[in-house]
């Protein structure tokens, strides 16, 4: 799949995933039971794979866009 964003487009997606990440771990850390967070786990691991996706996305137009 492919996803064609604007800078700005991908700077607000950047800034809620971001967001929600925090929340991920802040709510992760509070979690007692068990299966739950590790299911919180499984899905804080793939919310970083996205975020690092795009990130390395913007790194490679800043890259692109400078030579």
């Amino acid at each position: 799949m492919e996803l064609a964003l604007t800078s700005d487009e991908r700077e607000l997606l950047m800034e809620v995933l971001e967001e929600h990440h925090r929340e991920f771990l802040w709510e992760i850390s509070r979690t007692k039971h068990h299966e739950f967070k590790l299911a919180l786990k499984d899905k804080e691991k793939l919310l970083v794979s996205v975020i690092d996706k795009l990130r390395a996305s913007r790194s490679a137009e800043l890259t692109v866009n400078t030579l």
